[in-house]
């Protein structure tokens, strides 16, 4: 059995260091076992050699149709098309009883790639339109989860959003696992208020007519909505000009609270993250600061303050 608190990443098996690429090597991204192996379980998947590929092998492509490539060996001329595409839908299905909550795939991989995999045409030039069979597969049944490559793992904007979504993730199936009420459903969305107001303010207003109007709504209806236009939502990237309008909201509940000399030094440090003159972790670690010391009702429960563990430093770049 899994534990409730437990957070299931799905990981390309060469990212872990495994050797099972095509030369008998791996792609080993320190950043997920040294870093990100502390706060999830990862789940490794290897589509080639899962699905019957020997380790070495001849190398594969993608050919044909971008929006549905044939997978070759062009060495060889063996098409493993029918074979990938069965055994990924049989995986996918699979991978419904791991609950992940996000996944790391392995960038430009015929197999993995989720963004912009090279496609042969018939002349034998590439285009970069393509994606991974089994990514393609797991993007169409599982489309409300956090997916990305680890390359862009090296951005720091793309990472944040990334860990920041499957925390998300991770809360909202919490929320809607076996029998639940629309009073959590309530208290839910008012923990979440900041976090998705700084990614969509659209979305944030959305969201809450939907909750206005759950009464109307069949339960699992209203949860999928819910759970597509929340992750919808945390997918849109948040900006500086965001934060510093939720930032200005959570200090807005200090007002009276702390003297006026201390309600300006808040807003201030805001302003110098605005004009990124400070990482975000600074005027979020002060704001946290007055909340935690004088107890402030609503927002001390905000996820906002706390999306992810601080031991990884998300918010600490400018």
């Amino acid at each position: 059995m899994k534990s409730a608190a437990e957070i299931r990443v799905g990981v390309s098996a060469c990212l872990l260091g495994q050797k099972v690429r095509y030369d008998g090597g791996h792609k080993h991204t320190r950043y997920l076992t040294d870093v990100l192996a502390d706060h999830f379980t990862l789940v490794p998947v290897c589509p080639e050699v899962e699905a019957g590929m020997p380790v070495p092998r001849e190398t594969i492509r993608l050919e044909g149709d971008p929006d549905r490539p044939r997978v070759v060996a062009p060495a060889s001329g063996t098409d493993w098309t029918q074979t990938m595409r069965r055994w990924s839908r049989g995986r996918t299905r699979e991978l419904e009883a791991e609950s992940l909550d996000g996944f790391v795939l392995k960038k430009n991989s015929p197999s993995c790639g989720l963004f912009r995999v090279k496609v042969y045409g018939p002349k034998g030039g590439p285009a970069r339109k393509g994606r991974g069979v089994f990514a393609a597969e797991m993007a169409r049944r599982f489309p409300m989860l956090p997916m990305e490559e680890e390359g862009r793992l090296n951005d720091a904007v793309l990472r944040e959003n990334f860990i920041e979504r499957v925390f998300a993730h991770h809360r909202l199936r919490g929320l809607f696992t076996g029998r639940w009420k629309r009073g959590a459903v309530v208290a839910f969305h008012s923990r979440e208020k900041y976090l998705l107001m700084a990614h969509s303010p659209r979305h944030y207003k959305e969201l809450g007519r939907l909750v206005a109007a759950i009464a109307e709504y069949r339960p699992a209806a209203f949860r999928d909505r819910y759970m597509a236009l929340y992750m919808e939502c945390l997918e849109v990237k948040a900006t500086p000009r965001r934060h510093v309008n939720a930032l200005q909201h959570v200090a807005g509940h200090l007002r009276g609270t702390i003297a006026d000399p201390e309600q300006k030094r808040v807003l201030a440090c805001i302003q110098d993250y605005g004009a990124g003159l400070v990482p975000l972790v600074v005027p979020m670690t002060l704001l946290k600061h007055y909340i935690e010391l004088h107890e402030v009702p609503y927002v001390q429960d905000q996820s906002y303050l706390n999306p992810h563990p601080r031991e990884l430093m998300l918010r600490n770049h400018v």
